[in-house]
């Protein structure tokens, strides 16, 4: 872990219903020999300091991962902003050491080992608010990086305007955004459908 990433709390993203999915919990389906969420879990510990899972079902379901599990605080699955709001106000009374939280997609198996040296580099090089990742030209916003400091300002916009789009918030700061090589695959290939588990099945039997 580097110096810099101490105070950085590690979130990871499993709120979602899986509809394309047909339902269930996406990230404990396998791949290769492991579940998508310890795929994610492995790229994402070296990274940070203190992790948290963010996820609506049993966390039973969860007990052999030995991580801390916060469901939404904002009722009704508000999307992927209602993640983020968790993770911010679990690192404020869990980790007050942590400034940061660094969010992590638990469906994108390949996602890189240097997203948050690199997402931190930009936000201090750009005196950024936050940043996000980017490949072949697509923002990834639930690859990120969110300053602790506006958990209240997101709280706001969550419940009391009922936001649900991250760029409409994250289009009222500073963002800086990272570009990812994706000419060998794009690392934040994830995966919402059947076929895209046996595409990533693929991918990784070729790497």
């Amino acid at each position: 872990m580097l110096p810099e990433q101490k105070n950085i709390c590690g979130l990871l993203l499993a709120g979602g219903q899986s509809r394309r999915m047909g339902g269930g919990d996406k990230c404990l389906m396998t791949l290769g020999g492991k579940t998508l969420l310890q795929r994610i879990v492995d790229t994402a510990m070296p990274q940070v300091g203190p992790l948290v899972l963010n996820t609506n079902s049993d966390p039973a379901l969860f007990g052999a991962y030995e991580l801390p599990v916060a469901p939404d605080v904002i009722d009704g699955f508000a999307g992927p902003l209602a993640g983020v709001l968790t993770g911010l106000e679990w690192a404020q009374a869990n980790a007050p050491e942590c400034d940061w939280v660094a969010s992590f997609a638990c469906d994108a198996p390949f996602a890189p080992a240097d997203l948050v040296a690199r997402l931190v580099a930009a936000v201090m090089d750009q005196d950024a608010d936050m940043a996000c990742a980017n490949s072949g030209g697509r923002d990834h916003p639930v690859f990120a990086l969110w300053p602790v400091r506006l958990a209240d300002d997101l709280r706001k916009a969550v419940v009391n305007e009922e936001l649900r789009k991250v760029d409409v918030w994250t289009g009222r700061y500073k963002i800086a955004r990272v570009e990812f090589d994706a000419g060998q695959g794009d690392p934040f290939f994830n995966v919402n459908r059947p076929e895209d588990l046996e595409a990533a099945a693929a991918l990784l039997g070729n790497a």
